[in-house]
């Protein structure tokens, strides 16, 4: 068969395709976290992974030097080709720096109807550098949290969203909660920035659901794009048919195995990346 050959299929030889994941997010020079991370993610869980770049950083390990917002007519044209010949099944959601970029990615949503978004509030880097202003802050929480499958926030973007702090595991139900009434399906609420030798995530679902996701803590400094790289993962498991909570607990079991296999490997004088491709499945053929 040519290149020019026509793919032919009937009633009774269905086309197979992958399952399609879109990352929208910034780029990150050093290839830990960013649609880097995203895509490695993608391909480790047998998916085939898209992007439309939000963002240009200049970073690495130590943190983030520069920050150069892609225009929102070159953000929507990356969408746009994506979407109206590839397809999507799922849709992972990351840094997003200011409102008209939120409202690019708000219109894809609801003009195509895209399936499936996992929202990564990406406001703290690794490094503690802030990553979007307020003001952005305020319209996706009211334009997008709507429309998200799920929000996947950290302590610290947690503690922004809400406005206050979340001192200990205790705290984690109620902030959960909390978090749920600003508007999405779910909220994942991460756990890991607090101390003690357990990290607890707290699942967080619109019937008033709370699932506790326990693990013991894994040693290491290489934890740079952790964050990226959980909610790409549960995009995946969700592109692969997996319900919400199924999703989650799977994710969860990639990224404990990711960060283990990469605690002891030194990449950079900073906070180190995962081993993505610690154990890769073969792309799924759906």
């Amino acid at each position: 068969m040519t290149s020019s050959t026509p793919i032919v299929s009937s009633e009774h030889q269905p086309l197979l395709r992958y399952a399609r994941v879109l990352s929208i997010a910034g780029s990150d020079s050093g290839g830990g976290a960013g649609i880097q991370a995203d895509l490695k993610t993608f391909s480790a869980l047998g998916c085939y992974g898209m992007t439309a770049i939000t963002a240009l950083t200049a970073q690495n390990t130590q943190g983030v030097r520069a920050i150069h917002g892609v225009p929102p007519d070159m953000l929507r044209a990356q969408i746009d080709a994506v979407v109206e010949d590839i397809g999507v099944d799922a849709v992972k959601i990351g840094m997003l720096h200011a409102p008209e970029v939120v409202a690019v990615v708000v219109d894809a949503i609801r003009r195509y109807h895209l399936p499936h978004v996992v929202l990564d509030p990406v406001m703290v880097a690794t490094s503690g550098d802030r990553l979007m202003a307020q003001e952005t802050v305020q319209v996706l929480v009211r334009d997008l949290f709507p429309l998200a499958t799920v929000v996947t926030p950290n302590l610290d973007e947690a503690a922004l969203l809400l406005g206050r702090p979340i001192p200990g595991i205790s705290a984690l139900d109620d902030a959960a909660r909390a978090l749920l009434t600003l508007g999405a399906q779910a909220v994942l609420l991460k756990g890991g920035h607090l101390p003690g030798d357990e990290v607890v995530d707290v699942l967080a679902l619109s019937d008033g659901t709370l699932r506790h996701l326990r693990s013991p803590r894994i040693a290491t400094h290489n934890g740079h794009g952790t964050g990226c790289t959980l909610s790409s993962a549960i995009a995946a498991q969700l592109a692969l048919g997996h319900a919400l909570p199924e999703a989650v607990e799977r994710a969860r079991t990639y990224i404990l195995g990711a960060i283990q296999a990469g605690a002891a490997v030194h990449t950079g004088k900073g906070h180190g990346p995962l081993n993505h491709g610690y154990a890769p499945v073969a792309q799924v053929v759906l």
